[in-house]
Formats: structure tokens, sequence, C-alpha cells
């Protein structure tokens, strides 16, 4: 479909497509079976400009939005969502700046973002709290023009190779939610050091590390809004980037598709091609539908985020549930079509099928999703009777 893309994003979209085949194609497999940080790609991502899309011009920025960011990196998922994966997650740990950032810290940390100088991170999810975000343990506790943080973070992606953190921890535990408070943590601060690298079903380029804090301190100023609105950066920001997790979705099953159709052609058997059969045809058939509807929503979505809506929770989190879902089954169906070679690592959708997984887990699970989305229904429906 022609979704009416301007120049300048399709200038996006071409360019993160030839950086994903020339680049990260030729590598993707090995970079998965030795489970190695793609640090060469993302320095060509960097020397693209590629950082800097949804970051302000007065930032060194390129001045784009949510919709600009999901084509990069649904074009980087349909090659390889370990890398995308390692590319967005610097979204992540970025929105928390851009939407909560005082004018001093943007000016400090944003241009150097932009231009993909130095990495960042989200950390929110420990051993504790996960989808309970707000049974988090990790403590700030203030000391004069410093917070003195103590705790653990746990699954973090880019953890070890970003150089900035943005972190979630609890300053009065008497307020339950309301006591946590955002901080930016520069990598190399005394007392911040990193756990062992995860090995993972899936994404296996992408890092995941713990991040340990002890007696780690943190200057005063570098605390993101006020002290007590640790919650709403955390929620605002997951609002934002979920959409990313949805073009990640789009582009996986994308890749997989393609792949499972290009076998189809080539794949004989009874005399004839594979695709000639109606049962493969259907099943190629659905995952078009699927994908062409996921896309659709999720740059449906994109485009209403970067409208300045405020009510993007439930959107974001439909968009994140539907392409993620869509993303598993399309990449299982690709397995299923290309028979025993689909299951041989000498085919791609081997790997697109173990990285899909982490889509519905991530970034709030899809059952987390369902029930932000439900009880957004349950206030509509309550005006709606009033």
């Amino acid at each position: 479909m022609d979704y009416f893309l301007t120049e300048e994003q399709r200038m996006i979209k071409d360019l993160a497509r030839q950086i994903a085949e020339e680049k990260v194609k030729p590598v993707r497999a090995e970079l998965d079976e030795r489970e190695e940080f793609p640090t060469e790609i993302m320095q060509v991502l960097a020397q693209s400009d590629m950082f800097g899309i949804f970051v302000p011009e007065e930032y060194g920025g390129l001045g784009m939005g949510a919709l600009e960011l999901c084509i990069a990196v649904e074009e980087l998922s349909r090659v390889c969502l370990g890398v995308s994966t390692s590319y967005a997650a610097n979204a992540l740990g970025t929105y928390p700046i851009l939407l909560f950032g005082s004018e001093e810290q943007k000016k400090r940390y944003l241009p150097d973002i932009a231009s993909g100088k130095r990495l960042v991170a989200f950390a929110l999810t420990e051993p504790t709290a996960g989808s309970d975000a707000a049974g988090i343990q990790t403590t700030a506790k203030r000391e004069g023009d410093y917070y003195i943080l103590n705790g653990l973070k746990q699954w973090i992606t880019n953890a070890g190779e970003a150089d900035i953190y943005t972190v979630i921890a609890i300053t009065d535990r008497q307020k339950g939610a309301r006591g946590a408070t955002a901080f930016i943590v520069e990598k190399g601060t005394e007392g911040f050091s990193f756990g062992k690298k995860e090995k993972k079903m899936g994404i296996r380029c992408s890092v995941t590390r713990e991040l340990i804090f002890e007696d780690c301190k943190v200057p005063a100023e570098n605390v993101l809004g006020r002290e007590g609105m640790g919650f709403i950066v955390a929620m605002r920001t997951l609002d934002q980037s979920r959409i990313g997790v949805g073009a990640q979705g789009v582009g996986v099953a994308q890749g997989a598709f393609e792949e499972a159709l290009k076998f189809a052609k080539q794949r004989e058997q009874f005399g004839k091609p594979v695709i000639s059969f109606q049962a493969v045809q259907h099943m190629l058939a659905d995952m078009a539908i699927q994908i062409e509807a996921a896309r659709s929503l999720v740059y449906s979505v994109a485009r209403y985020i970067d409208s300045g809506a405020k009510d993007i929770s439930k959107v974001s989190a439909m968009a994140k549930v539907f392409a993620t879902d869509v993303a598993m089954r399309v990449t299982t169906d690709a397995v299923q079509v290309m028979g025993g070679a689909g299951y041989m690592r000498e085919y791609p959708v081997e790997k697109m099928m173990r990285d899909a997984k982490i889509l519905q887990i991530y970034e709030g699970t899809n059952q987390i999703q369902r029930n932000i989305i439900g009880q957004a229904l349950i206030k509509e429906a309550t005006r709606l009777l009033s």
C-alpha cells in the first residue's frame, strides 16, 4: 500500500533499508551466533544521522517524530531484530530526557545522543518489579547536593554499551508510586557497575545486563522533572516508545514473509512449486493481510502521537499488541511454509521466529497492554453512561 510518505520519510526508509541490506544482512547470522553487540553497525547508523531522527533540531537532531523513527526501526527489523533493538533502545532511554529534561539537561545530553556519540539505556525493570513498575526496590537517598543510589536493575538493553542511563528509583517508599524519581546516571559514575551478559533465546546481538548500584553518588541536578515524578516519567516514556515495538513487529514479520514467499516459489513438491498448493497460498495470504493491517495501525498511531495528542496510552498499547502478535504468528507460519528448511539455521526465519517472541514481552507484556486497553475502555464506558 501507499502510505503517502513525504519525501523526507521515503529518504529515511530508503537509507535504513540500504544499511540493513548492505551492512546488517551479511553479518546478522554471525552476530547472532557470537552474541556480539553490533558496534560497527551502530557507527554506520550514527554517521547516517539515524540517531537524530526524533531529536529536535535545536539539539542537533533532524526534528522528526515517531513515524519517521518507526519507519527506520521497521526496515532494520526486517533484516535483524537484534540490531533494531540495539538501535531502538536508544530512543527508549532518550525519551525521559526529551519529555521531562530541563533545558540544561537537554543541551548537555541530546547533541551527543543525536550524533550517536553516546548511546542511552532505560532502566526500570528489577528482579521483583517488571509489569509491576510500582514495586521497584532500588532506592535513592538525598544527601546534600547528591542522591545515593542502591539497588539492582535487571534485563537492561544496551547495558554496558550505553554511556547514559535513565534510571527509576524510590526516594520515598511511604508515597508508593508517587515516591519514585527518575535520574540520569552516566557510565563511569563511582558505585555504578554492570552484571553478567545474559544468554537469550533471541535478539542475541542485543546486549542485556544488570545495572548494579552500590552507594552510587548522583548529582541532584541529574533528577528528571522533579522528585516524585519517576512513575509518571516511566509511564509517559513507555506510552511514547511502545509504537516502536509495534514497528519492530511489522518489520520482522515482513522479513519472514518475504523469505517464505521466495522459498515457496522455488521449492518443488509433486512436480510443482509449493506456492501452487492452495493450503500454502492461504497461509501466505493470511500473513500478507496481517502484516498490512499491522503496518496500517502502527503508522496511524505514530501519526496520532506526532499530532501532539496526549491520550496515547490506549492506542499505543493497541499497536504494540496487534503488531507483535502478528509478528509471532507470521514468523511461526514462515517456518511452517518452509518446513524442515525453515527450522535450520542456514535460513533466517529460524532466527526471526526466536527473535519475534521478545516483542510480546518487553516494554510491557501483551497481557499488561490488554489491561491498559481494558482500563481505558472502562473509563470510556463510564463517560458514555454519565
